[in-house]
């Protein structure tokens, strides 16, 4: 929509008395104070790509189409409920018509409660416009919104009598308003508005409603809460066509007839709606418990989180499965991570997407590529528990990632993989953080029915048909049929945007849906299901309500319920996020720093360990048991992993006996000395590889035994064998026979190896992909509107007529010769006035601008710059020319 045609909609004759009216969306936003521009641009951030130069542009770009779509997507479901109603208001519409049309001849208090609230809602979106006696829909979001044969209205209703005549004889016209009992008329427009008096005419259109058979009212019944559109027969039954000669029925095309609005309004009792909803539905608590036995369980799933993530990754320390070709994990892997963590597939799925998302595990880029964690899991593992636990919940409280889609399709029928494409999707840091601010608003400790969140955020934002991009207008097929003529007559469309033309109800059968209907179908409803899921696997939640630390996280207050998130950026969600781990610390289990160890060659350790410890622990045993205590059993392969790391037998003795609070039992000392005893005594080198030894007769022990045949292992030297297999798979044969050999290094050093050797290059978490524009902070804000106001005072500002006398058009440049456009800029200088300039930047754009020169020197003119609220400089050969402003403008 251009600027003329905002212009064109918003004209208002003279004589009317509106005189001080805005005639235009843009002067009603110039109007319109620095705040209320500012909350135009929070509420449609999309607005600000780029900085419009002027309110002019900003209110033509509020009109376009994809604009006022994704306007119309962000409103609650009355205020769009009332956009619906204003779409079938006449335009302009008055206040007192808008709320008829949504309570109806018996009026409603509620109605008119929250009505006031929704239309500034609109007025601040720039999506209406205008006093309370004229209110004005923008011109984009009536054409999404009005009734059509194509798009029908949200609210069912049809055209009006004057649009479903249009074309229509004036013959038939006339033989309606007969059919009716009204006299005729000269000319088809008088006799339009009187029909269209007839049917508003409440008294009247009732008297003729007496008169039709009943079966004419059953047709028009089935037809009055939408779609408004029937098919009949060329000879219909007498039902309809008693109906159709009195424009109760007026044709649409050759077999089509349809409800003129007026006729189905006064059947709906002047409602626009069949349900309006003016509250949003309330929050019911499913249980409640104690906020500290909510606290208490959210840590323990906190403390569990961070050790499923750190055992995760450990897993994949000498590197992950390969990727697949087109991206992601396989299914196979996925099974096998799963077997692993002990977890069913789509929650292994989470644990790997929070990692990906957290920057902790990312592809090793190379020709063989492959999964494994990143530097910054080191960096990660040194953090407090707390703060692990913090960086790991503001990564998917921002996240796009979304893992319940792994195990799908994509819209070409491609499986969606663990870590592969296609699995961003923009809304579901809005539906994570909307679902746990709806849960603070609740008593702490108490658990928020899953079916009221869900219908709460449908109520916030109303779900939106599948066609055509989800657009307002979209359609879906339903039908009725007139069992007494045999004659289908409500076959059409019913749009599935917004409330729905049927006002929540099946068109063909007429009966509300199921309380489950459409509860898990949408995405913003999976979303919000998966997300009270993974919150409770975070730690976010516990039991179902909203833990402390959670709150902190949202920057939400501790003490009382918020009913809207408070939108945080960059440092003030690092802010937070050191705020709720400090919340949490106190709750999470203080690490121990000794073992038990036993007889049966195990550990048990009571708590958690602290680094060091678990880290040397995990190489030296293995876990065999996970809980409140963890259980490691020792075995010849994990100790002989602790000394392939560096380790000797007396280290391993000594680390045991300083952090046991039992003695160290002799069946693990012998172990250990055992093992150690063994250790080394070979050494495996490049032939292709080689085995070394001072002993002659183990050589000779190895050669004989038939295991090591598959080797092929053939004496050099008394004390050296070679085989053409690689280091590491003879390595791994000779221990399979229970041998200990050691690797060696070309200088005949050991090779030590150490389990956490392998990483990942630096790598940055997967960057969020955002369903639009992301929301401007305070600063971006007040810039914005200064750079608005100032470009608006450059376009509107009164300049003097041209010295031949004519004056410049509006939006034309100045031209002026180079002589001219230093003297004037010297001159303004001087004086200190300011002055209307054209400028053409390096990149070929033109701007005005509003300037006050200081100082001109030097083929320059430095100046404040009223359009940038700054000081600026600009080369005079840029400057296509200047004007004096106008004495009442300086």
């Amino acid at each position: 929509m251009g600027i003329g045609e905002l212009d064109r909609e918003a004209h208002v004759p003279a004589g009317t008395g509106a005189a001080a009216a805005p005639r235009t969306l843009a002067e009603a936003l110039r109007a319109r104070g620095d705040e209320g521009l500012a909350a135009l641009l929070r509420a449609r951030p999309d607005l600000l790509s780029p900085v419009p130069n002027d309110l002019t542009q900003l209110a033509t770009r509020a009109g376009t189409r994809g604009s006022v779509v994704r306007a119309l997507e962000r409103l609650d479901r009355f205020t769009l409920q009332t956009a619906e109603a204003l779409a079938v208001a006449p335009d302009p519409a008055p206040y007192p018509v808008l709320l008829a049309l949504l309570s109806g001849d018996d009026g409603d208090p509620d109605i008119e409660a929250a009505l006031p609230r929704a239309v500034d809602a609109l007025r601040e979106q720039a999506l209406v416009w205008g006093d309370d006696d004229r209110l004005r829909l923008v011109r984009t979001a009536r054409e999404l919104l009005a009734p059509s044969p194509q798009h029908p209205s949200p609210t069912g209703l049809g055209p009006t009598v004057s649009e479903a005549t249009a074309g229509m004889s004036p013959g038939r016209i006339q033989e309606i308003i007969a059919a009716a009992g009204l006299p005729a008329t000269h000319d088809p427009v008088s006799a339009v508005a009187a029909l269209t008096e007839l049917f508003t005419d409440r008294d009247r259109m009732g008297a003729l409603l007496d008169t039709a058979p009943p079966d004419a009212l059953t047709v028009l019944d089935r037809l009055v809460w939408g779609p408004p559109y029937g098919e009949v027969t060329a000879n219909p039954a007498p039902p309809v066509r008693w109906l159709r000669d009195r424009g109760l029925l007026l044709p649409a095309s050759t077999r089509t007839v349809v409800l003129p609005r007026e006729a189905a309004l006064h059947l709906r009792g002047g409602r626009a709606h069949r349900a309006p909803e003016p509250h949003a539905p309330e929050l019911s608590v499913l249980r409640e418990y104690r906020p500290q036995a909510v606290d208490s369980a959210a840590a323990g799933q906190a403390y569990t989180a961070l050790a499923t993530v750190e055992e995760l990754l450990k897993g994949w320390d000498q590197g992950g499965p390969a990727v697949l070709r087109s991206g992601g994990l396989s299914v196979r892997d996925l099974k096998r991570t799963a077997g692993a963590l002990d977890v069913p597939e789509p929650v292994a799925a989470f644990w790997l997407e929070l990692c990906h998302g957290a920057g902790l595990l990312a592809s090793d880029g190379e020709a063989d590529e492959r999964y494994a964690p990143t530097p910054a899991y080191d960096d990660w593992l040194d953090l407090p528990a707390a703060e692990r636990w913090a960086a790991l919940v503001t990564a998917w409280l921002v996240g796009t990632r979304t893992s319940g889609l792994v195990g799908g399709q994509d819209a070409k029928g491609r499986a969606l993989n663990a870590l592969g494409p296609d699995l961003d999707r923009g809304a579901a840091p809005e539906v994570r953080r909307r679902i746990l601010t709806l849960q603070a608003t609740l008593e702490p400790g108490a658990a928020a029915d899953p079916e009221a969140l869900l219908a709460r955020l449908r109520w916030e934002r109303p779900l939106r048909g599948a066609g055509r991009g989800g657009s307002p207008g979209d359609a879906e097929p339903a039908a009725g049929r007139d069992a007494s003529a045999g004659t289908t007559y409500g076959t059409g469309t019913s749009a599935a945007y917004g409330s729905g033309a049927s006002g929540g109800r099946s068109a063909a059968t007429g009966t509300p849906p199921g309380p489950g209907a459409q509860t898990r179908t949408d995405l913003r409803s999976r979303l919000a299901l998966w997300t009270l899921a993974e919150a409770e696997l975070l730690g976010i939640t516990g039991r179902g309500a909203l833990a402390s630390p959670a709150r902190a996280l949202l920057n939400l207050p501790l003490a009382e319920a918020a009913t809207e998130p408070v939108a945080v950026h960059g440092v003030e969600l690092s802010v937070a996020a050191a705020r709720a781990a400090t919340l949490l610390a106190p709750l999470l289990p203080e690490p121990v720093d000794h073992v038990l160890l036993q007889a049966d060659l195990t550990a048990v350790a009571p708590g958690p360990l602290q680094r060091p410890l678990a880290h040397t622990l995990s190489v030296l045993a293995d876990v065999e048991s996970k809980g409140g205590a963890t259980v490691y059993r020792f075995t010849p392969g994990s100790v002989r992993r602790a000394l392939d790391a560096g380790r000797t037998a007396s280290d391993l003795h000594e680390f045991l006996t300083a952090h046991s609070r039992t003695p160290v039992p002799q069946p693990l000392a012998y172990l250990i000395d055992d093992v150690a005893r063994k250790h080394g005594h070979l050494r495996i080198g490049a032939a292709s590889a080689y085995v070394r030894c001072d002993d002659d007769a183990l050589l000779g022990e190895i050669l004989a035994d038939k295991r090591s045949a598959s080797l092929r292992l053939r004496r050099l030297a008394p004390t050296v064998l070679a085989s053409p297999a690689e280091p590491a798979a003879l390595l791994d044969g000779l221990r399979a026979m229970g041998y200990a050999p050691a690797a060696e290094s070309a200088e005949g050093d050991v090779l030590i190896t150490r389990a956490d050797a392998y990483r990942t290059g630096a790598r940055t978490a997967p960057v969020p992909v955002p369903d639009g524009p992301p929301s401007p902070d305070t600063t971006l804000l007040g810039a914005a509107v200064r750079a608005i106001r100032a470009g608006d005072l450059a376009s509107t500002a009164v300049r003097k007529e041209r010295p031949e006398g004519a004056p410049a058009a509006a939006g034309e440049l100045p031209r002026t010769s180079p002589a001219e456009t230093l003297a004037t800029v010297q001159a303004a200088a001087m004086t200190g006035s300011a002055v209307w300039i054209g400028y053409v930047n390096a990149e070929g754009a033109a701007s005005q601008r509003v300037i006050a020169p200081v100082r001109v020197e030097g083929g320059f003119v430095t100046g404040y710059d009223h359009t940038a609220d700054e000081v600026r400089t600009y080369p005079l050969h840029r400057i296509t020319g200047v004007a004096e402003l106008a004495d009442d403008q300086v």
